[in-house]
């Protein structure tokens, strides 16, 4: 059980972190990272249950998410805004904003 629970998190922080390296989409970019975080969370959980301390675990694991969250409302708005102003989102470009 825990060696299948340790591959999908291997597999989710392999898959965001590829998804970090590849996307230039700012709006995939972000999917990705909430994919990256997801496979952290879920080690989290498993470290809580490995070291008989889930409850820790799953305490770490909640405050990520909340912070994650917000995190990626406050991305996607400043993507929106850009594609707006800008009418792309791709992240090569973004060097042609001025302030």
């Amino acid at each position: 059980m825990i060696l299948t629970l340790s591959l999908t998190v291997v597999g989710l922080i392999l898959i965001g972190l590829y998804g970090l390296l590849a996307v230039r989409n700012l709006f995939k970019l972000i999917i990705t990272l909430q994919i990256l975080v997801k496979g952290a969370v879920l080690a989290l959980v498993i470290a809580g249950e490995t070291s008989g301390r889930l409850q820790l675990g799953q305490s770490l694991a909640v405050t990520v998410i909340v912070a994650d969250t917000v995190v990626a409302v406050i991305a996607l708005a400043l993507a929106v805004q850009l594609k707006q102003q800008s009418g792309t989102v791709d992240v090569g470009r973004l060097d042609t904003l001025k302030g």
